[in-house]
């Protein structure tokens, strides 16, 4: 059974570093695409964004672009997410989410498009 569980979420000061990590506890199942999300309170679940498990191909939002870094260990089914130049509208809970069916490119922001789903893991950024 799929198991997705966050981690490395954190208090942080902006301008400050985090690196959040997605590790398929279950290690039951073979990847297509990882992707991250994020929820800030009263507001919806945003894409921020998502690895091509097999070809390594990445795709960002345009608010975290040059600041944030998918990438991912095939050995330990882990993908990851490093978060540089944290700013306070950084501030959410940070989502794993998993498919692994094919998913054309066009959907990759669509979270009705991933199976799996992590519990989250919150992020604050102050200034």
């Amino acid at each position: 059974q799929v198991q997705l569980v966050e981690s490395g979420g954190g208090s942080v000061q902006a301008g400050d570093s985090l690196r959040l990590s997605c590790a398929d506890s279950g290690r039951t199942f073979s990847m297509y695409a990882m992707a991250w999300y994020r929820q800030a309170p009263g507001k919806e679940r945003d894409f921020v964004a998502v690895i091509n498990w097999s070809s390594g191909g990445t795709y960002y939002a345009d608010s975290v672009k040059g600041r944030f870094t998918i990438s991912r260990d095939n050995a330990k089914t882990t993908v990851y997410l490093q978060m540089n130049s944290l700013k306070p509208e950084d501030t959410a809970v940070y989502y794993c989410a998993a498919r692994d069916t094919l998913l054309l490119r066009n959907y990759y922001t669509d979270p009705s498009k991933y199976k799996y789903w992590g519990q989250g893991t919150q992020v604050t950024v102050s200034s």
